[in-house]
């Protein structure tokens, strides 16, 4: 019976890479599109992508990352089968490669139980292009979900995850149910569930 899910957010539990929208506030959203699109396929390293990205948003206002993260399109069917999982019992975690102020902001909408993402370091009311957290590597989500099955006495087979690109592969690899979701072939490689359609409670038809 499983007893832990675990969702990536971005282009999983929300419709779009949330850096992709504060990128276009600056024009730079094409830029940060592509190495977007290079670091979840797999053909750059997270932790440099990552870094590289958040270095092009410096000086943004804090207040307009905020506000671009209280106004996220949500992935269809999110609320639902997140809402569903729980009654049947299981504990339902977010872990991001994005930030806080989205996944936070997300928790209580959406209904999961804890969120684990990075956050953006900010000064004087604009992002000074710094960025820190729990999920900056390409292990770090592999890293974390082995933390909570151990305080949660929960074993892999236990455990569901679900995501879309390459910093999932980690997760992936401690999971028996591994749901590719809209994903990018590295990871479809790894999954036992493929869904090829943005609507989330597709995913309660297979488990």
């Amino acid at each position: 019976m499983l007893k832990l899910a675990v969702f990536d957010f971005d282009s999983t539990l929300m419709d779009g890479e949330t850096i992709d929208f504060f990128a276009e506030e600056l024009g730079l959203g094409k830029e940060v599109a592509y190495i977007t699109e290079e670091a979840m396929s797999g053909r750059l390293d997270f932790f440099e992508s990552l870094q590289s990205r958040v270095k092009l948003l410096e000086g943004l206002d804090f207040s307009v990352v905020e506000k671009i993260s209280q106004n996220l399109p949500y992935m269809p069917g999110a609320k639902e089968t997140i809402a569903e999982l729980k009654k049947r019992g299981m504990t339902v975690v977010c872990f991001s490669g994005g930030f806080r102020t989205a996944t936070s902001y997300a928790k209580d909408i959406l209904g999961y139980d804890a969120d684990f993402s990075n956050a953006l370091h900010h000064k004087d009311g604009k992002l000074t292009g710094l960025v820190g957290g729990d999920m900056m590597f390409n292990f770090s989500k592999g890293d974390m979900l082995v933390r909570l099955q151990n305080i949660l006495e929960v074993s892999e087979e236990e455990t569901l995850v679900c995501g879309d690109g390459a910093n999932d592969l980690s997760m992936f690899a401690h999971a028996g149910t591994r749901v590719a979701f809209c994903a990018r072939e590295i990871l479809q490689r790894e999954a036992n569930i493929i869904i090829d359609s943005k609507d989330l409670t597709l995913i309660l038809e297979k488990i």
